[in-house]
């Protein structure tokens, strides 16, 4: 009996890509045709504002192997690789970017090791010359702070380009969380998995749009996903700040008993009040940011809504349209 031919589908978020798809395309097709599998691409549309959408119908049109689903608005990249996962298709599916910092060749080291029976395969960046030394710097920091008080092990200098096999995908699926840390989700659904090192590629088109900002919100919602250390270490707090007025207030009790001194202090008293208000807001601020993740959580709303539908009604077909 002859054995089916696998079939591999890339999940490539895209926000404002119109310039980098004909590049993309070409390569995919380049490196994927005449393998011994099948492969089809999703792309998901997140609200994009330039003629984005249009161009994957002129794709879809020339090769029904390139479908794609457009969000009714911006949801942000965890959320559209998540509605990614829920609508593709195949034996494997490969999540990577659209702006080929993500080599489609290594895709095929991927799958070496997914027919090895890895069931997640991590793409591990190698270099980031493209970053500037403080994003660098960024990274090391927080991937180093995440391996202290995370609950889960994130293998070092994974990215968002990585396979995942069939059952890996159900289990993704099951998690309707809001506030996604998709590196830290596909660590935690456990698995056996691996890494294959990669050198990032230039830029096609565009520039990142990851700000500062972006990316420190990305690493909150790390840690709060996959760590309770934040609310735990305002106890140890309160508990150092006690013992250190509890100690303050014997000495100054010892000081007045033997020597009879009075010191006025009125700018040590401004300076530790303002001090202890701050520490106080600023466990409020970190209990906040965990009582508002229950918040989105508790209202049940979609994780997003699809505006449309390109190509995506079945098993996407094996090979271009005549």
């Amino acid at each position: 009996m002859a054995q089916s031919i696998q079939l591999i589908c890339l999940v490539i978020p895209v926000y404002n890509e119109e310039a980098g798809l004909d590049a993309l395309s070409a390569a995919l097709r380049r490196t994927f045709d005449g393998r011994d599998f099948a492969w089809s691409v999703l792309f998901v549309d997140d609200g994009s504002a330039d003629r984005t959408l249009e161009k994957i119908r002129q794709l879809n049109a020339a090769d029904p192997r390139f479908t794609s689903i457009s969000l009714s608005r911006n949801f942000g990249q965890s959320v559209a690789i998540a509605a990614g996962l829920r609508y593709a298709r195949g034996d494997a599916v490969v999540v990577m970017d659209s702006d080929l910092q993500h080599p489609p060749e290594s895709v095929l080291a991927f799958i070496e090791k997914w027919r090895e029976g890895y069931k997640v395969v991590f793409g591990q960046r190698r270099t980031r010359i493209a970053d500037s030394a403080l994003r660098n710097l960024y990274s090391r920091v927080f991937h180093a702070v995440f391996r202290k008080i995370g609950t889960t092990r994130l293998p070092v200098g994974i990215t968002d380009f990585l396979l995942l096999d069939r059952a890996a995908v159900r289990a993704i699926n099951r998690l309707d969380e809001r506030n996604r840390f998709s590196k830290g989700l596909y660590a935690w659904i456990g698995f056996r998995s691996t890494v294959v090192p990669f050198e990032a590629g230039e830029r096609a088109t565009g520039q990142s749009k990851w700000s500062f900002v972006n990316l420190s919100r990305f690493a909150l919602d790390g840690f709060i996903s996959f760590s309770t250390v934040p609310l735990k270490v305002w106890s140890y707090a309160g508990i150092f700040i006690s013992l250190i007025a509890i100690v303050y207030a014997i000495y100054f009790l010892i000081r007045t008993l033997l020597f009879n001194t009075d010191t006025p202090g009125f700018p040590s008293l401004i300076v530790s009040i303002m001090f202890f208000a701050g520490v106080q807001l600023i466990s409020l601020g970190v209990i906040g940011e965990y009582l508002a993740r229950i918040y989105e959580e508790a209202k049940g709303r979609p994780l997003f809504v699809v505006a449309e539908e390109i190509g995506v009604s079945g098993e996407a077909p094996p090979g271009p349209a005549p």
